[in-house]
């Protein structure tokens, strides 16, 4: 399935993009280190974006498979530009915090599924993308 996204540049080093299903919009500026205001995401934080919520969303379709849901989790992801050329996300550092206990019956398949997601295996294998599950979280 095909999904159409649009992009307008702005001028200033922002760009609007528009989803094609759902219409939703959202704004990208260039980060003060590139030239740009840092006024909303850049490209490269919409990457970092993608692969947490990326996880976090396929947990919860792995809950709810299972009859349950997971209302508190907590996906948390730092962004780390590289400082030579080219210009490139070097790590993507995630923290999953499941409110579940730490012997829950189904961790394992949930921390499987959350490291299956599709932007994790997309994102190039140079990219260093650690992943710490921290279970029991509030």
């Amino acid at each position: 399935m095909a999904v159409s996204i649009s992009v307008g540049y702005e001028g200033g080093l922002r760009c609007k993009a528009t989803h094609g299903p759902s219409k939703n919009q959202l704004v990208t500026d260039a980060p003060v280190d590139n030239h740009g205001k840092g006024e909303s995401f850049s490209p490269t934080d919409l990457v970092a974006t993608a692969l947490a919520t990326c996880m976090a969303t396929v947990i919860g379709i792995k809950a709810r498979q299972k009859g349950y849901d997971i209302p508190g989790l907590k996906v948390s992801v730092e962004k780390h530009m590289s400082e030579d050329s080219p210009r490139r996300i070097v790590r993507l550092p995630v923290t999953i915090t499941i409110p579940l206990p730490e012997d829950h019956p189904d961790r394992k398949v949930l921390e499987a599924t959350a490291l299956g997601c599709p932007v994790h295996h997309s994102l190039h294998a140079d990219i260093d993308k650690p992943v710490t599950f921290v279970w029991g979280g509030k």
